[in-house]
């Protein structure tokens, strides 16, 4: 029999082969596409929020100048060194800012003062040293001081530790007053008595920002590298020579990070410290004198703002002192961006 004639043999051509079936799109190309959407709508969230946020804070500083300039162009006194009672009402206006910039630096600068070293050892004991049975409750018990109303700490302050400093503030005059200027006698001796001083608002500013620099400082010592921690014992560390010189280098950023978001809540603090001090102090670096901050000055009287005029220059403290809080926050990215070079 001879062979069949192939269909090559017959028509010269090789026969195509036949399609292939359609790539069914598997469950990697599925994901990839849900994975490039959500990319895309993370990407426009995050770029619209920090827009949104730029946008806020820039309107925010062009309501504190349109509203300041006008008081400001009125203004008789130099801003800048007129340390007298302001006058706000009539055809002259005086006012000046030297003395609430002064009691907002020296109770801010007590806070942290006091705050910073006690948060970082709650933070260094809590993810270093102390048992999970006892770090879980500490961290509950220090976390819940953030949840405490502003009004509360002010009306602690002026009710139970002002009372309690009227001995210490005695005891300091007695000690110290002659050599030492922070301590000495101050001209109004009423503030001594009920406890209304500098020195007080800046220990209830110290409780009030603990938590923040504590939270903040406890996550990145604990977020420290494993094989940091482990090179250093291979080489015959102790555990605090552990803590100096892997976990405090690593974590330093982060509590600067956290005594600067403390410091922007003493700075702006106002229900607590208008409890405790509100009277105008004497710029003497006394720290048992009573004082007004940018932002008890402006709540003091934020009932009389009855003409622009008035208005605008108590606004005026606001627009410093939102100026005053960017510059903070300049000079803590800073140091932390020296710090890591």
């Amino acid at each position: 029999m001879s062979p069949p004639v192939t269909t090559t043999e017959h028509t010269g051509r090789r026969p195509e082969p036949p399609p292939r079936p359609p790539k069914k799109q598997g469950p990697q190309g599925a994901l990839g596409t849900v994975s490039q959407i959500g990319d895309r709508v993370m990407s426009t969230l995050a770029t619209g929020s920090g827009l949104l946020v730029s946008a806020a804070i820039g309107l925010i500083a062009l309501f504190l100048l349109i509203t300041a300039v006008p008081a400001l162009l009125q203004n008789t006194a130099n801003f800048f060194t007129y340390t007298g009672t302001w006058v706000v009402t009539g055809s002259e206006m005086k006012f000046g800012i030297p003395a609430q910039f002064y009691a907002t630096v020296v109770v801010s600068v007590i806070a942290l003062i006091i705050a910073m070293p006690v948060a970082l050892g709650i933070a260094v004991f809590v993810t270093e040293y102390a048992p999970p049975r006892l770090a879980k409750p500490i961290t509950y018990v220090v976390d819940l001081l953030a949840a405490v109303p502003s009004i509360v700490y002010g009306l602690w302050g002026i009710l139970v530790l002002g009372p309690a400093m009227v001995g210490i503030n005695q005891w300091l005059v007695d000690t110290t007053g002659s050599w030492l200027p922070f301590f000495r006698e101050p001209q109004n001796v009423a503030n001594m008595s009920t406890g209304g001083t500098l020195l007080t608002a800046g220990i209830v500013l110290a409780v009030m920002i603990l938590p923040v620099i504590t939270a903040v400082t406890r996550e990145v010592f604990a977020k420290t590298p494993r094989s940091q921690r482990e090179a250093a014992l291979a080489l015959g560390a102790t555990k605090w020579e552990v803590v100096r010189t892997a976990v405090l280098p690593f974590g330093f950023s982060g509590y600067i990070s956290g005594s600067m978001l403390g410091l922007g809540r003493a700075l702006g603090e106002t229900m607590a410290l208008l409890l405790i001090i509100s009277t105008v102090g004497p710029i003497n670096f006394n720290l048992l004198e009573s004082g007004q901050t940018f932002a008890t000055v402006i709540a003091n009287n934020a009932s009389e703002f009855d003409t622009p005029a008035k208005t605008g220059a108590y606004i005026s403290a606001g627009l410093v002192l939102f100026v005053l809080t960017f510059i903070v926050n300049a000079a803590a990215r800073a140091v932390i961006a020296r710090k890591g070079a």
